[in-house]
């Protein structure tokens, strides 16, 4: 996927896209300098944000 498909996906800003990859919070990789990520990776990313949140929530 693209950062702009990603964008799309996640309904987000492209510019979030590349802050959070440039930070490692969202899992991408390079080719040839441009940013390219998997939707199964995305996927698991979403569902990994989810649980961070309910355990959040759970804990306050």
């Amino acid at each position: 996927m693209t950062v702009r498909e990603v964008a799309n996906y996640l309904n987000v800003d492209e510019k979030t896209v590349y802050r959070l990859a440039q930070k490692g919070e969202l899992p991408g990789f390079k080719v040839a300098g441009t940013w390219r990520f998997k939707r199964q990776d995305i996927d698991q990313w979403i569902e990994d944000q989810k649980k961070a949140a309910a355990q959040k929530e759970g804990n306050e």
